[in-house]
């Protein structure tokens, strides 16, 4: 099967949430999911973040999608930001981690940007995917937030 990868449209952002919240039902922190549609609609419409998706041709079902934003490191210059990448438990293992993961990668590149991301320590699946990049993991560094 032939699966569309494409980047998101408002249209989209529903199924996009919906993935998130599958995601965070996977990582076992569903209770930590604070978003809405609301909040992702509009700031998906104010370009805060963007994303690419994969749809069942099918049945035109959104199955997968890599969320992304452009930062800015000081040392490095501007960096995609791969916030969250999901696949939907029944499409996993068919090759569209890797198509949604080249999409973002490409756009990276195009936008002269590394990319940047984070992965569960736990998480061995993602880390075996991730390992087929020669990803370099930094350990050193603690991911720290501070809620306003």
């Amino acid at each position: 099967m032939q699966f569309e990868i494409r980047k998101a449209q408002l249209a989209d952002v529903p199924s996009i949430h919906g993935l998130v919240h599958e995601l965070a039902v996977y990582e076992k922190a569903a209770d930590q999911v604070l978003t809405t549609q609301a909040m992702f609609q509009q700031d998906f419409s104010s370009g805060a973040f963007d994303a690419v998706v994969a749809i069942n041709p099918e049945t035109g079902q959104l199955v997968g999608m890599a969320l992304y934003y452009t930062a800015y490191s000081t040392w490095k210059g501007k960096y995609l930001w791969l916030e969250d990448f999901v696949v939907q438990s029944d499409y996993r293992r068919l090759g569209l981690g890797k198509l949604l993961f080249d999409e973002v990668l490409r756009i990276a590149r195009e936008s002269n940007a590394f990319m940047k991301f984070q992965v569960l320590d736990w998480n061995t699946p993602a880390m075996g995917f991730y390992d087929t990049y020669g990803v370099q993991y930094e350990r050193e560094w603690i991911t720290c937030r501070k809620w306003l």
